[in-house]
């Protein structure tokens, strides 16, 4: 049986390093996902010096890492595309399109959450 040696063996240190190198690598080689982190700090401040109590804040923050966790499925569909083909491919341009479309639609679904959000927490519905 031929060994796949893209498999890591597993443990819960090893599996905590992989993801402490992935996520030092998209915030060196991703600049999407450098903007999602400055929007993180933003917007994060934005949520927790609001006058507005303590749970809504929170929803507020939680909602920020939507796109965070949509950017880094982009990125790790967008290397997997670039390791299986460098040339044009419609498949592989509609699964860049779609991961893409993946952040687009998080970014809305928070921008949705915030002003439901706000418009509660400061009585405005």
């Amino acid at each position: 049986m031929k060994q796949n040696l893209n498999k890591p063996k597993h443990s819960l240190w090893k599996n905590g390093v992989y993801a402490l190198e992935g996520l030092l690598d998209i915030t060196k080689n991703e600049t999407s996902f450098k903007w999602q982190i400055f929007m993180l700090f933003v917007l994060g401040t934005i949520a927790w010096v609001l006058p507005i109590s303590f749970g809504y804040s929170s929803i507020l923050f939680i909602s920020i890492f939507l796109p965070i966790l949509a950017e880094v499925a982009n990125s790790a569909i967008e290397r997997v595309v670039d390791l299986v083909t460098s040339d044009y491919h419609i498949l592989a341009k509609q699964a860049k399109d779609v991961g893409a479309t993946m952040v687009i639609l998080s970014l809305l679904v928070m921008s949705m959450i915030w002003m439901a959000t706000l418009a509660v927490a400061f009585e405005l519905v």
